[in-house]
């Protein structure tokens, strides 16, 4: 049976998922996108000085959705853990790491941002340039993101597998999720190892199907509600 702790941690993860991805998208947007340069972090560096107050409110976004992951994580364990108790573990274990490394971007970025108000300590690194310097933490934040990504992916993955086999939610949906995440995983851990490959596939595609996977789960359960169906446990 369906407890009533699963109900809320569906009603929660649905909220909490729609909200931060809708703050993060028009903070990225708005705050970020304009003054990102693709595959040079120190022009991005010196953009996004020259707009701090802006690019301090797209930090503000990305810290909150930093906590909406831990959130859904833990949310997704609530609602799986009854199938497959250690499947949901590590599955919540590997988006945990995706959230430190999610985090540890985000303290690059205010790296980027003190060492661009400050150059006192370039000398002692024999570093001229505080530009250059901040470039390279911003372009070392992707880095992190992207050693993350297959993490992201794994969970995910893992989790999509525990919706189709309780059947919570219809099997083609979560069919749908395990291949966005094994998808967004191998372009993710692909991209780290090869820089090239986004000329195979664009950095702007290969989130989107994960995302969609998300936002249609999130309605389901809005709507919907988790269904008693045929579960099975583990």
């Amino acid at each position: 049976m369906i407890d009533q702790s699963q109900r809320v941690a569906a009603r929660v993860y649905a909220v909490t998922y729609l909200l931060t991805l809708a703050i993060l998208m028009v903070a990225f947007t708005r705050f970020f996108a304009p003054y990102l340069v693709w595959a040079n972090g120190e022009a991005t560096a010196g953009n996004i000085f020259a707009h701090e107050a802006g690019f301090r409110l797209y930090q503000t976004a990305a810290y909150l959705n930093g906590v909406g992951l831990v959130v859904l994580l833990v949310a997704l364990y609530v609602i799986l853990s009854p199938i497959n108790r250690g499947m949901a573990l590590f599955a919540a274990f590997s988006q945990l790491i995706y959230a430190g490394t999610w985090f540890a971007g985000i303290l690059l970025q205010l790296l980027a941002l003190r060492t661009m108000g400050s150059g006192q300590h370039l000398g002692a690194i024999g570093m001229s340039s505080p530009q250059a310097l901040a470039g390279l933490f911003l372009d070392s934040g992707w880095d992190a993101y992207y050693i993350g990504l297959p993490f992201l992916g794994l969970g995910t993955a893992l989790f999509a597998w525990l919706f189709f086999r309780s059947r919570y939610v219809p099997r083609w949906l979560a069919l749908g999720g395990i291949l966005a995440s094994a998808f967004e995983g191998i372009c993710g851990f692909c991209y780290l190892l090869f820089p090239a490959f986004g000329t195979v596939v664009s950095v702007n595609w290969y989130e989107i199907p994960l995302l969609l996977f998300g936002v249609v789960l999130c309605l389901w359960l809005l709507i919907k509600g988790l269904s008693p169906r045929e579960q099975k446990t583990a």
